[in-house]
């Protein structure tokens, strides 16, 4: 692991796009980060950002370069992810970047050697499981609150992006669809919890060819073709036994599933949005009333996004905040580089799966992320 002596390290941002104002914004937040530079494919959206929060407008050759660098916060497209990582890597930075890690497991795979090789840490989004819900739910299955875990549901559904987004069509092309651009999430809460997954199965459907767009825009009311399952059921099988129903689809106009919900020997756990930090816990105990955990008072769980009228939590930089911790006490980054490539590991094997209609063992192995606890959660701050 590459040390620094200094007191915080330089963040140096590449892909200046929506996703990067959270990043930016949050920042200000966590000690020990320094934002330091942003780049883009778009100079002027590199510089805009600059003005807006008052760091250097870089190109992105330039950026890599620079030794006031440490690390390489990536928030570009998921289709340049790995060779912005990697370039990163191979010149020594630290990298964090938002999921998925790379659209292919391979990928992955070389981009986690790579931080091995070069002796620097590598950091993956989501880091959503760092949230409060997701610290009260894990403590509630680490303190044994509904036993030994036997089997649960997760479910990603809805409509798709055409009816909002004004170019939705790489969205549905592969590495997107639902699996690739909601999966992480989902995946990431359950290995959190549960540990890591053994064995796939699944079935994969598209719920329409073509797709028409109706979102205000350029490509309003024209379609396109469908190039990747729409519509995904899994079975999930963990190495502790436990089996767990993923689904995922944007063929759904409404429904009633929750988001997740874990069943064991003496008890029921019930999880919201794992896309967002906060939100709402349950717990049944051997069948009794849901006793509900909420989060709005709590660490991360406060709400603070959207801007102007806040209704959910949102601190995206805290696995960031992490890592850069991990550089001073050795311990393993929590949202890791390790834990993303098993993730990938699993979406792709769940549309293997779908496409072979066999089962897909899951051969690496992840540590379970240690529990972020409220005194590690609270000391990340500045």
């Amino acid at each position: 692991m590459q040390a620094r002596s200094k007191a915080k390290l330089g963040i140096g941002v590449i892909g200046c796009g929506n996703i990067s104002m959270t990043y930016l914004r949050n920042a200000a937040l966590f000690d020990g980060i320094e934002l330091s530079a942003c780049a883009d494919i778009s100079a002027d959206m590199a510089a805009l950002r600059a003005k807006e929060y008052g760091i250097r407008a870089l190109g992105v050759d330039a950026l890599l370069a620079d030794p006031e660098i440490d690390l390489v916060l990536n928030l570009t497209i998921p289709a340049a992810h790995f060779d912005i990582s990697f370039s990163a890597l191979s010149a020594g930075k630290h990298v964090f970047t938002e999921k998925p890690l790379a659209t292919s497991a391979s990928d992955g795979r070389r981009l986690v050697a790579e931080a091995a090789k070069r002796g620097v840490l590598l950091g993956s989004a989501p880091d959503t499981f760092l949230g409060a819900a997701g610290r009260r739910a894990r403590r509630l299955m680490d303190e044994g609150a509904i036993g030994r875990p036997v089997t649960g549901t997760a479910f990603m559904m809805g409509r798709g992006m055409e009816h909002w987004h004004p170019n939705p069509q790489f969205y549905y092309q592969p590495g997107g669809g639902p699996v690739f651009d909601m999966g992480p999430y989902y995946l990431t809460m359950l290995v959190n919890l549960l540990g890591p997954v053994a064995r796939v199965m699944a079935m994969a459907t598209r719920g329409q060819e073509e797709r028409l767009i109706t979102a205000e825009g350029p490509f309003k009311n024209t379609t396109f073709k469908v190039g990747t399952p729409t519509n995904v059921l899994s079975l999930l099988e963990f190495r502790s036994g436990a089996t767990v129903t993923f689904g995922a689809s944007w063929d759904v106009f409404k429904h009633s599933n929750h988001p997740i919900e874990l069943h064991g020997t003496e008890g029921s756990l019930r999880l919201p949005d794992p896309d967002t930090f906060g939100g709402t816990v349950s717990l049944s105990e051997r069948g009794a009333g849901w006793k509900d955990f909420a989060s709005d008072g709590e660490l991360y769980g406060t709400r603070n996004w959207p801007y102007a009228a806040p209704d959910r939590a949102n601190y995206r930089m805290l696995g960031v905040a992490d890592l850069v911790r991990s550089l001073k006490t050795g311990a393993a980054p929590r949202a890791s580089g390790n834990l993303a490539l098993h993730a990938l590991e699993i979406m792709e094997a769940i549309l293997h799966s779908g496409e072979t209609r066999s089962s897909v063992a899951i051969t690496a192995d992840v540590v379970q992320p240690a529990l972020l606890t409220e005194h590690e959660a609270s000391s990340l701050l500045a």
